[in-house]
């Protein structure tokens, strides 16, 4: 059974999927595989609505976990942290309209927004990953 301990590793476990299928999605759009490209998509959402919902469950009950690396890291960690949060607040929107344009069938105008939102997804995908690792793993708190 999960307790509320676990949903760091959850959530960070579902940026990597996430992650992952954004990657094998851009290869197979590349090959002109729209189907697996499709199944790909879905699944990066399907990864990125279930870490919305655990991270926000986690924050609720858990509040908000303390950095305790110092030196040189200490600046790194909140440039990533900053641009991380700055940029997934800017993603939900755009992957909607990303997702809601290729379901109506608008492919030109997907692939308009899709450009801008596959590395800006990856991104905050990579780097929540990222985050977590510093905060619990490389330089957890005591």
């Amino acid at each position: 059974m999960l307790t509320i301990h676990d949903l760091p590793t959850v959530n960070a476990i579902l940026n990597a999927t996430s992650g992952l299928l954004l990657i094998c999605g851009y290869a197979f759009i590349r090959r002109r595989n729209i189907d697996a490209h499709k199944v790909c998509m879905l699944g990066a959402v399907f990864a990125s609505a279930l870490f919305l919902t655990s991270y926000g469950i986690y924050h609720a009950h858990a509040g908000a976990t303390k950095f305790a690396g110092t030196g040189w890291v200490r600046p790194l960690y909140f440039a990533i942290l900053i641009s991380h949060s700055a940029l997934a607040a800017l993603i939900v929107p755009m992957v909607l309209v990303t997702l809601f344009r290729a379901l109506k069938g608008d492919f030109q105008r997907h692939r308009a927004i899709a450009r801008w939102t596959l590395p800006i997804w990856l991104y905050v995908s990579v780097t929540g990953v990222l985050i977590y690792l510093m905060l619990y793993h490389l330089f957890p708190s005591r």
